[in-house]
């Protein structure tokens, strides 16, 4: 064990990140790792399956489930990503319930707190984005939320920034577990390559596409070849409509070529190799109503 701790000196254990859509939490497993294992967008509902993220540090590791963003869901597809993420919370010893610090907690806030107060766990309070306000502006925020629970610890973070990163990992010590480590201590991700590599061309489509796309794309890879030289990959990027692949495509296949220069530049500069990257757009009607195709578009188990 390292710097000579007894077995029984070592802490392990999980922490599920929850929170409302779009609070941060990608952007915050990606700062306490110190690289990327979660895409990030500025829309919501990005993360549709959990990411584990592997935190190894001197006498302790933690591993944490980066979850889709807890709402009250009616479409078949978003309730998937609920459940997802209330089971998380149930699997962890530890939550971190994620809020904006820009003001008073909204609607699902509450609701995603009445979900994980459920788990019987205890629960840290992570304000995030503190850098885009006032000190003043948090305050009531921390005196709101201390009169609505007894949390373990309120930490005031700017996940993007870096700041309070390390208070927020010290305050998570005291409730985990002692044991030995749960995974290699060099190993950050349990995510398979083939699967991190559809997230980061279904990014790209995200980051690149307007509005009605996002949420009706899935992407698929269909082969991974490796050799001395060169990564072939083949993806497909499912959609739900025929209308949405011209814009996928765009004019003279521009938008798709953008997407895959994009996507294969990431890809090489994470994996240190040259990379093949060939993409087919393909369209499985409301797939994103069906839960065979959801299950089977996602790799979601029941």
């Amino acid at each position: 064990m390292k710097n000579g701790q007894p077995p029984d000196q070592f802490k392990s254990g999980y922490v599920t990140i929850a929170g409302r859509p779009n609070t941060g939490k990608s952007t915050l497993l990606n700062r306490i790792l110190g690289q990327k294992v979660a895409i990030i967008s500025p829309k919501p509902n990005t993360t549709r399956n959990r990411i584990t993220g592997i935190k190894t540090m001197p006498g302790a590791q933690i591993v944490f489930l980066d979850t889709p963003g807890i709402h009250l869901a009616k479409k078949e597809l978003n309730k998937r990503m609920v459940e997802k993420a209330v089971q998380a919370a149930f699997e962890a010893d530890l939550l971190y319930l994620m809020v904006q610090a820009d003001g008073p907690w909204v609607e699902e806030d509450f609701y995603t707190f009445s979900a994980l107060e459920k788990t019987g766990k205890p629960m840290i309070l992570v304000i995030n984005r503190i850098d885009l306000v006032e000190k003043q502006t948090v305050l009531p925020v921390i005196d709101q939320s201390q009169k609505l629970f007894p949390f373990k610890e309120i930490v005031p973070i700017s996940a993007l920034r870096g700041d309070g990163i390390e208070e927020l990992l010290k305050a998570t010590l005291p409730y985990l577990p002692e044991g030995e480590p749960l995974f290699p201590q060099d190993m950050v991700t349990d995510q398979a390559e083939r699967s991190w590599a559809a997230e980061l061309v279904r990014e790209k489509v995200i980051n690149l596409t307007r509005e009605e796309i996002p949420y009706s794309c899935a992407v698929v890879v269909t082969e991974w070849q490796e050799s001395a030289k060169l990564i072939r990959i083949r993806a497909v990027i499912y959609l739900e409509r025929d209308s949405q692949k011209g814009i996928i495509i765009g004019r003279g296949g521009a938008m798709v070529k953008k997407i895959g220069q994009a996507a294969r530049e990431e890809i090489e500069q994470i994996l240190g190799a040259k990379i093949f990257l060939e993409l087919q757009v393909k369209v499985s009607k409301d797939w994103t109503k069906k839960p065979e195709m959801i299950k089977r578009l996602l790799g979601v188990r029941s």
